[in-house]
């Protein structure tokens, strides 16, 4: 199976500080892989090199086939909107949009009609069992539906990549494993590669494969 997603001797500095040294990884098509280690060892900033949020020191970064090593910031504002779709554990939704309005904002930002991006967004409402709650704002949802949203947003543009940082971190257990059900069914149901940073070894188990970030270096756990 080919590769969506290549790092070779990958450097990341910060503050004159290795983050990440000489990292090399390679994650298959519709593979599921969870980011695991201790607090501050680099696991959000290996996620945020490949989703286009940061850039390397040193090394080549492919995504899809693409050398984004030294993209400028359009090129990776494309690859985001395009490629990549994002969860995270404080939701990042808009409080004065609906629910709809916040699942169809990607869309808006390729200049789709409201109309056409409503309908689309919809649908990603549909998908994670939230069509009856569309026209809620967030802070009249409970934060496991906050977070069946910002997973719809993140679906609407079509991705081939999702990236999740800690998507369970604000929930109870419960509503953890369900969350954590949602992404599994889409990462094996729609073959999109899943990455996700976290600290819970339970939810790490359910992913294909586990990567062990520790003193600059990823490793398979």
């Amino acid at each position: 199976m080919s590769s969506i997603i290549t790092l070779q001797g990958i450097n990341r500095l910060m503050n004159g500080q290795p983050i990440l040294t000489d990292v090399c990884l390679s994650i298959p098509r519709g593979e599921s892989c969870a980011i695991v280690g201790a607090s501050g060892s680099g696991k959000s900033t290996l996620l945020n090199l490949i989703g286009q949020l940061d850039q390397p020191c040193r090394g080549t970064l492919l995504i899809d086939g693409y050398d984004m090593t030294q993209a400028g910031p359009d090129q990776r504002a494309v690859m985001r909107n395009r490629l990549l779709g994002f969860i995270f554990q404080s939701f990042n939704l808009l409080p004065r949009l609906s629910a709809l309005d916040n699942v169809a904002l990607p869309l808006s930002f390729r200049g789709i009609p409201l109309s056409v991006a409503r309908q689309a967004a919809h649908i990603q409402l549909v998908n994670v069992g939230l069509e009856h709650r569309a026209r809620y704002r967030p802070a009249e949802l409970s934060g496991g539906q906050r977070q069946r949203v910002a997973i719809a947003r993140a679906l609407v543009t079509g991705p081939k990549i999702l990236l999740a940082d800690e998507p369970t971190g604000n929930l109870d257990s419960d509503t953890a494993q369900d969350i954590m059900g949602l992404l599994v069914a889409l990462n094996r149901e729609q073959g999109m590669t899943l990455l996700m940073v976290t600290h819970d070894p339970a939810l790490a188990q359910c992913m294909d494969r586990r990567l062990l970030v520790r003193e600059g270096a990823v490793f398979d756990a």
